[in-house]
């Protein structure tokens, strides 16, 4: 039976949207091998009349027989290239979880939870009893179990009751602190995750959630004190690399100055920008601030940092590819040598960049890559220049499916960027003219509520990822020609 806090469990950081551990381990898994070149790692992967189908944990795809060129049995996935961990860790503040648990979580966890949903009559009877050591672990079991599914309102809500009887307990604090920091609220976070350090100051798993909050609220050197603390009382790959990131960035931006505005905290280096400047693209990102709350009926709930770059430090920090033009990663990073304005290319390129922490805050993280990009290219927006290209591959069947589009482009080479970033752009521009925008809105809503991504487009638009490839397909090959 594990202990809370004084154990020494591990953190995990749940990547967006995929898992980093300090050393990854992998079971088999069955390797298709699509002709275009692509490689889809499944758990398990099955004929199907004129399709191969596969499943990928609860969901199942299919993909065209003849774009497989050959199935392998048994292969172990490889280890992720070094620029897309790095891309990759560069998202996990908005989405890591812990990993500790209560002393009495798993027997309480038989009782509360019953068809993989939450009764209500359990914990009321918790209540009743009057233990208040175990109403707070039902509560915990309750939250835990809506976090874990992606129910961000559920889960505040028994987070909270929980807290309402154990105030000092580090493993409800810390979850409760990364809950906020999913609802885009690091700030209202940090008091949560300081108390949880209160109560264990000694505990490697309460210091680096600290660590990751006080790093989300843009408070990077006590990040960086906290992270140092926690490896001293227990090595961690995931936690030296966050290290080392915020350390990066120290590095390029010791001479930063920094200028808030309503919504946005600009850091920049005074002598490389003129004030003008500064000034007019703040006034840009405020404008598209207005703007997108409109649209998409939801808004961040910090200020969000934005970093300008010159030279090489743009790299240098965010290890981005050289076909990148600005990241995201909870900070707007924008390269801007060479700008003594906002000039028309630089104003689409602040609004895609916006638009991801919008969605981020109206999915809780859980946007697959394909969608998030293709969103943020028509919020700019964007139209599609090679419709006719894709067409032509959609034909040929050797276009990236969608379901090998929900994790980072960041790994991807020019050419297969150019795609990725094409076919996202596509299949959201085809939902919205086919459907209406309301329901991109809708399944955005629908993924921030939990539901995965083929359950969100099922319900919205009534197709599976196999339906959508088909569809976006017809839907180029319609518009323009083959």
């Amino acid at each position: 039976m594990l202990e809370c806090a004084s154990v020494r469990l591990p953190v995990i950081f749940l990547l967006f949207p995929a898992l980093l551990v300090g050393v990854a381990s992998y079971a088999p898994a069955e390797v298709i091998h699509l002709k275009n070149g692509r490689i889809i790692w499944a758990d398990q992967v099955r004929e199907n009349g004129a399709h191969i189908e596969y499943s990928l944990g609860e969901d199942t795809y299919a993909i065209p027989k003849s774009a497989v060129d050959r199935i392998e049995a048994g292969g172990v996935p490889p280890a992720r290239s070094s620029s897309e961990a790095v891309a990759e860790n560069s998202r996990a503040l908005s989405t890591f979880a812990p990993s500790d648990s209560l002393d009495n979580e798993s027997a309480l966890a038989e009782k509360v939870i019953h068809e993989d949903r939450v009764d209500l009559d359990v914990l009321s009877g918790l209540e009743k009893a009057g233990d208040p050591a175990a109403t707070a672990a039902g509560y915990f079991v309750a939250g835990k179990h809506e976090f874990e599914h992606g129910n961000q309102v559920a889960a505040r809500s028994y987070f909270q009751a929980a807290l309402r009887y154990e105030p000092d307990s580090p493993t409800i604090l810390n979850y409760y602190a990364v809950l906020l920091v999913r609802a885009g609220n690091a700030m209202e976070a940090l008091p949560y995750a300081e108390r949880s350090v209160r109560a264990a100051p000694d505990s490697p798993d309460a210091l680096t959630v600290l660590g990751c909050v006080q790093f989300a609220a843009d408070h990077n050197q006590d990040a960086m004190r906290t992270w140092k603390h926690a490896l001293a009382l227990r090595p961690d790959a995931s936690v030296q690399k966050l290290l080392e990131k915020a350390q990066r960035e120290a590095s390029a931006e010791e001479n930063y100055s920094q200028h808030d505005s309503v919504h946005f905290t600009l850091h920049y280096e005074g002598e490389q920008t003129t004030e003008a400047f500064r000034s007019q693209l703040l006034s840009t990102l405020e404008s598209d601030y207005d703007d997108l709350t409109r649209e998409l009926g939801i808004a961040p709930r910090n200020a969000i940092p934005v970093v300008l770059y010159t030279g090489q430090a743009f790299f240098d920090v965010t290890q981005a590819p050289s076909w990148s033009g600005a990241v995201n990663d909870g900070k707007l990073r924008i390269p801007v040598e060479g700008l003594a304005s906002v000039t028309p290319q630089l104003a689409r390129v602040l609004k895609h960049e916006l638009a991801h922490s919008f969605i981020n805050q109206l999915t809780g993280g859980r946007c697959p890559q394909w969608l998030n990009e293709g969103v943020a290219q028509v919020i700019e927006p964007k139209s599609l220049t090679d419709g006719r290209g894709l067409a032509s591959l959609f034909q040929a069947h050797t276009e990236l499916p969608f379901n090998a589009l929900e994790g980072s482009f960041m790994h991807l080479s020019p050419p297969e960027a150019t795609l990725a970033y094409g076919e996202s752009l596509a299949a959201v521009q085809y939902i919205s003219e086919t459907y209406g925008i309301g329901d991109v809105q809708r399944i955005l809503q629908r993924l921030g509520q939990g539901s995965s991504t083929e359950a969100a487009l099922r319900t919205t638009i009534h197709a599976d990822y196999r339906e959508l490839d088909a569809e976006v397909g017809k839907y180029l090959t319609d518009r323009y020609g083959k």
